[in-house]
């Protein structure tokens, strides 16, 4: 069964190097066979949230916020691509994220954390799993983490060295677990 998957990434920052581990998962993800979409916080360009989707009357919401939360609707599964900024979470997601709740409810989410440090943003990783399960989601318990991400990904988005095919064994195991909660969801819905 085919399934639709969407990746988030928050980060505003020049240079942005975490862009890379978007885009080696949504590659994955396509290799296997599924939708697999980049949803760039940058590119939606939502506001610093004031107010939430559901909080507009039918109609009256930005239309980049409308025509996002009929994406986030369509979706059978998300993976949030979680860098690491102070020890935290990355506002910039979290901004993205926080403009929605139903549309998220009783989905999987698979967290995919990064840093420029060794780290690997565990840290962002564990805020985010506790977000994430209040918001509804069920977030799967497999980690795919990656640090040092310059060195981790290439600027063509391919893993390299080390720790590159240490990403990609992950990748394996992580992607196996987002795709069978997916499909139970799927069909629980």
């Amino acid at each position: 069964m085919s399934l639709d998957i969407l990746v988030l990434y928050g980060s505003y920052r020049r240079n942005r190097v975490g862009i890379r581990l978007a885009g080696y998962l949504v590659g994955g993800f396509q290799k296997l066979g599924h939708k697999a979409e980049l949803v760039d916080a940058m590119q939606v360009g939502l506001p610093m949230l004031d107010q939430r989707y559901s909080d507009y009357a039918p109609g009256e919401a930005p239309e980049a916020m409308s025509a996002l939360a009929a994406r986030l609707t369509a979706a059978d599964a998300f993976v949030f691509v979680a860098g690491e900024y102070n020890r935290g979470i990355q506002p910039g997601l979290k901004n993205l994220v926080d403009h929605y709740l139903k549309e998220f409810d009783r989905r999987p989410a698979g967290i995919a954390s990064y840093s420029a440090g060794r780290y690997a943003g565990v840290n962002s990783h564990a805020d985010w799993t506790v977000t994430l399960s209040a918001m509804g989601m069920a977030v799967i318990p497999e980690r795919l983490s990656a640090g040092q991400i310059g060195q981790t990904i290439d600027e063509q988005g391919q893993p390299q060295g080390d720790a590159g095919a240490a990403l990609e064994r992950g990748f394996s195991g992580f992607a196996s677990s987002l795709i069978w909660w997916a499909e139970a969801a799927k069909a629980a819905r």
